[in-house]
C-alpha cells in the first residue's frame, strides 16, 4: 500500500507546483535556454521575452553544441493569449502566440546547408536580418497565412515550458498543437 501511495505522490507533486493561468497571462521578463538543446539535426537556443501582454522569441541554430558553427537565427514577436487547461498535458495550458512579424538571419555561407534548410529561394544574405512576414521562408509561412502559433505553455519550478515542435514547424492551427512539453527555458 505504501509503494503505490509514494508513486502517486511523486506523480502529483510536479502538477501541484504548476503556476496558475494568471501567472502566465502576466509574464514579465526574459526566459532562455540554460544550454544549447538538440534541434533540427543540430543545436539551438531559445530566448523569450514577455512584457505587457507581448512576447518575442529569438531562436538561434548551430551545427555544434558549443554554437560555434551557427546556421540561422529566427525572430518573431506579437501578443499572446493563454487559453484553457490542456487536455493532453496535465498542468499545461493551451496558448496562442501571435506572430505579427517574422525575421530570418542566415548565419552560414555553406550552399549545401542553405539548400538543406530550404533557404535557397528566400533571398537571404549572410548576417543580414530579412523580414519574411510577407513572403515566408522555408517552413515559416507568411504572417497572412499563419499568424497564430498554437502551443502549450506551463510555468513550473524548472522554468517556463513550451510544447515540442513539429518537424515541419506547422502550429498554425489548434489541431497541430503539441501534446508534450520541452525542457524549460529559465528566467534570466
Amino acid at each position: 500500500m505504501l509503494r503505490p501511495l509514494c508513486a502517486l505522490l511523486l506523480i502529483a507533486a510536479p502538477l501541484a507546483a504548476q503556476a496558475p493561468r494568471a501567472a502566465l497571462e502576466t509574464l514579465s521578463g526574459t526566459y532562455a535556454s540554460p544550454a544549447p538543446e538538440p534541434w533540427y539535426g543540430g543545436y539551438g537556443t531559445r530566448r523569450f521575452t514577455f512584457e505587457n501582454g507581448q512576447w518575442s522569441l529569438v531562436f538561434t541554430h548551430a551545427l555544434d553544441p558549443q554554437m560555434q558553427r551557427p546556421t540561422f537565427r529566427f525572430r518573431t514577436h506579437g501578443p499572446y493569449r493563454i487559453g484553457p487547461d490542456s487536455a493532453a498535458v496535465p498542468g499545461a495550458f493551451e496558448g496562442v502566440f501571435y506572430e505579427d512579424a517574422k525575421f530570418v538571419t542566415l548565419l552560414t555561407e555553406d550552399p549545401n546547408l542553405i539548400r538543406a534548410f530550404g533557404f535557397s529561394g528566400c533571398s537571404l544574405r549572410p548576417n543580414q536580418e530579412v523580414d519574411i512576414s510577407i513572403t515566408g521562408c522555408a517552413n515559416w509561412k507568411p504572417v497572412a497565412e499563419c499568424r497564430e502559433d498554437h502551443d502549450l505553455v506551463a510555468l513550473d519550478p524548472t522554468g517556463l515550458r513550451f510544447g515540442v515542435r513539429r518537424r515541419d514547424n506547422d502550429h498554425c492551427t489548434a489541431a497541430n498543437r503539441p501534446t508534450a512539453l520541452l525542457p524549460a527555458v529559465v528566467r534570466q
